[in-house]
């Protein structure tokens, strides 16, 4: 398990070498990784359909006892299977959609990389597993969608999901270590076995409403849908990959895999329909008031995001059969939606709806799949899709809450999808034929597999349910956190109201698209409130930090090391005030009884050589009183028994010296560049800094730490548990281990940047 994990990383890494000596049949062979998992998790039918649930834990960090655990139920292995075997298609295509592109690799590359990410995510038992593969999803699509980084539209695209993915996960990050905390547990598995009360928990509201922000902005839920749509600067292949069974319903899985432990919270199912309902009923009118076939099926893919939070949100068993099979169907036709629209593009080289027209005698193979698969999509029998929207109307209809609006939201939906799916597969091959930047013609059969395989499954899965509702029964059955009902799939259920607003939408989403030309193109050249409403607020909050950030700049990082100096002792000096003053935290208790005379003396001659440092004009004078000043704190270390640090004081202090004789003798004399108020100003910080500094050790040196002094306890470790008898070697190597190599690291980049300038300027003086 371990492996089907990684080997999309480790793949990934041989990719350059592999697309060098496999040149154009790079896709061919990548694709192999992908349809060997899709095999292997395939092995788990028997078993996962049976009602096993399958644990794999290896040890990962076991001073904090966190394991590298996956779990294998229904609803992983549903997503497991979607994502490799999609997956596979996606690479066949990508290898002839970007053939002979001379960046091709790296796209391959990103593609096995978000790969193994999602598997991860997916299969995770381990919450902070979860979230680090969730991190990875993000950072590679960041880079997936920000392939094309010549153009700036790619660019902008690129760091708008990945900043609104990002902070979503950094509120997921806080929200699943509560979770952790509140259930006892950071293991999926035994967190859904148990099912600890957590909903009674004080800090439950809180760790809901930051898991849901994680979830939302991940799975373009309103107000965060505007960065999916404009995620389709990417090439084809990702768009298909990402937006039809993988990133974007890592928040859908989430969410799932959670709803065992938040059902039954009023404020999860209102939260979860309310935003589910509105992003569905968004998504589809947005849809529908599109021109370019990707954003078209982008805003399809946001009503399908926001159907399954609403149907998740909804939590009857009804709800949650819907959601499974709502989830595959979209898998099954968004895929082979995308790839057919790439299709197009490729073909013709536009992707606008209203330049396209006449194409079904060109390009007959293409329209017949497109067309298969927009039916899916609209939700006409006998495609799978049917089946998925008629349990999204039982689905309202038995909902215990907002059942009216539910369906109102649904009907409306459905008329917008049935519109936009006509525009998908009517309107670019019937009618007369328009002129296109290329001579359209069928596409390579490597771009025509994928897509005719997704729409011929759709079609069977339509007439033939049977074949796939072992694995959606045990996928409901872990979503609902028990055995539900039975499940039963079938076109024909007799003539019922789900059935008469299938008509309904069928027919109006019929009159919209034959009046579509009058009535909503006119909207797709408007900036109308439902589509770039949150996308400016977004825009205006980066105008905002980017003035922040100059502000701060020229405030606080003018570049004079002595505005550094003030600020960071300004700010010492607030934070300890407030609670020396505020908090009454002073404790001290002064006794000279043990002082010796050398002390005293060693003490004096530190004063003087500080006080002299900063009133004399003289360059050699501050030098040597700077000297005093470190040789005197060698003497300190000298007394308190600590020769290893008196040592390495003196070679210090005497390379030190040298150093600044050198360099000041280099330089001008000193002069008054700062009149008496600046001096008098530093004056003050700099004794209220030592005042407040000296406080603080009196406080802290009479307060002792609860139970074994750490002083006694690395005393009786060193040597027990770092083999080690010089303590202080011990705790800078072993205790305080990520403290020195974050030194270490810091020391190497700035041998690196001395390196550089002086190879630097080695080659400009040749």
């Amino acid at each position: 398990m371990l492996v089907a994990v990684i080997a999309g990383f480790i793949l990934a890494l041989l990719v350059p070498r592999l697309s060098s000596l496999m040149g154009d049949r790079i896709g061919w062979c990548l694709s192999v990784l992908p349809a060997a998992l899709f095999v292997y998790f395939a092995s788990f039918w028997p078993a996962i359909t049976a009602g096993e649930t399958l644990l794999y834990s290896y040890r990962w960090i076991p001073s904090l006892n966190i394991n590298l655990s996956f779990m294998v139920d229904g609803l992983s292995l549903m997503f497991a299977l979607l994502i490799t075997g999609i997956g596979t298609f996606i690479f066949i295509y990508a290898g002839r959609y970007l053939q002979g592109h001379k960046d091709i690799h790296k796209l391959l590359m990103y593609l096995l990389a978000f790969m193994a990410a999602m598997l991860g995510l997916v299969l995770s038992s381990n919450l902070i597993a979860l979230f680090v593969f969730w991190e990875l999803t993000s950072f590679t699509s960041y880079l997936l969608i920000g392939f094309n980084h010549e153009h700036e539209k790619a660019r902008k695209a690129a760091l708008q999901g990945f900043f609104i993915t990002a902070g979503g996960g950094l509120a997921l990050m806080t929200g699943l270590i509560m979770l952790g905390y509140i259930g006892g547990s950071f293991e999926l598995s035994e967190l859904l076995s148990s099912k600890p009360d957590i909903q009674a928990h004080p800090l439950f509201l809180a760790m809901m409403v930051l898991i849901l922000l994680g979830a939302f902005t991940k799975s373009a839920q309103t107000p965060f849908h505007f960065w999916l749509p404009n995620a389709m600067a990417a090439p084809t292949p990702v768009s298909a990959y990402l937006h039809s069974a993988t990133m974007v319903k890592a928040g859908i899985y989430l969410m799932a895999r959670l709803q065992p432990m938040m059902a039954g919270s009023e404020a999860w199912m209102l939260t979860l329909t309310l935003f589910g309902g509105v992003t569905m009923t968004l998504g589809a009118l947005m849809a529908v008031c599109s021109t370019d076939l990707k954003r078209i099926l982008a805003f399809s893919t946001v009503m399908a995001l926001g159907t399954l939070t609403m149907l998740i949100g909804i939590g009857t068993p009804q709800a949650l059969e819907a959601a499974m099979v709502f989830l595959l169907a979209h898998a099954l036709y968004k895929g082979a939606l995308f790839m057919a629209a790439g299709t197009l593009d490729y073909a013709t080289g536009t992707k606008d709806v209203r330049d396209l027209g006449g194409l079904r005698k060109l390009m007959p193979y293409t329209a017949l799949f497109i067309t298969i698969a927009a039916l899916s999509l609209a939700g006409i029998p006998p495609l799978f899709g049917f089946i998925a929207k008629e349990l999204m109307f039982i689905a309202a209809l038995g909902s215990p809450v907002l059942s009216g609006l539910l369906i109102v939201l649904c009907v409306i939906t459905a008329i917008g999808i049935v519109a936009a799916s006509a525009l998908v597969a009517i309107k670019p091959f019937y009618g007369a034929l328009t002129s296109t930047p290329k001579t359209p013609e069928e596409a390579h059969w490597a771009m025509r597999l994928g897509f005719s395989v997704l729409a011929v499954v759709s079609l069977v899965f339509g007439l033939m349910p049977g074949l796939i509702t072992p694995l959606l029964q045990v996928a409901v059955t872990a979503v609902h956190g028990g055995t539900g009902d039975e499940l039963q799939l079938a076109l024909w259920h007799g003539i019922n109201l789900p059935l008469l607003l299938s008509g309904v939408a069928l027919v109006c989403g019929g009159l919209l698209y034959r009046y579509w030309q009058h009535i909503l193109e006119p909207l797709s050249n408007a900036m109308h409130p439902f589509a770039y409403g949150p996308e400016r607020g977004y825009e205006r909050m980066m105008d905002g930090l980017v003035w922040l950030a100059k502000t701060q700049t020229r405030v606080l990082q003018n570049g004079y090391m002595a505005n550094y100096i003030l600020t960071i002792l300004l700010t010492t000096i607030g934070l300890l005030t407030y609670v020396f003053w505020f908090e009454d935290a002073f404790v001290y208790s002064l006794s000279f009884a043990d002082v010796r005379f050398y002390e005293v003396v060693i003490a004096l001659l530190m004063i003087v050589a500080v006080v002299y440092a900063c009133v004399t004009p003289l360059r050699l004078g501050s030098v040597a009183a700077l000297g005093a000043l470190g040789f005197a704190m060698t003497m300190v270390y000298v007394f308190f028994s600590a020769p290893d640090l008196a040592i390495t004081q003196v070679l210090v202090e005497t390379l030190t010296v040298i150093m600044l004789v050198l360099v000041l003798f280099r330089l001008p004399g000193f002069q008054e560049l700062s009149g008496p108020l600046v001096r008098w100003r530093d004056a003050i910080v700099a004794g209220a800094f030592g005042i407040l500094v000296t406080m603080m050790l009196l406080t802290v040196n009479q307060l002792s730490l609860p139970g074994e002094g750490i002083s006694e306890y690395l005393v009786a470790n060193s040597y027990v548990m770092a083999h080690g008898r010089n303590i202080v070697n011990v705790i800078l190597v072993d205790f305080r281990a990520l403290d020195t190599l974050g030194e270490i690291f810091v020391l190497a980049l700035a041998a690196i940047g001395v390196n550089a300038m002086i190879r630097f300027r080695g080659e400009a003086e040749q």
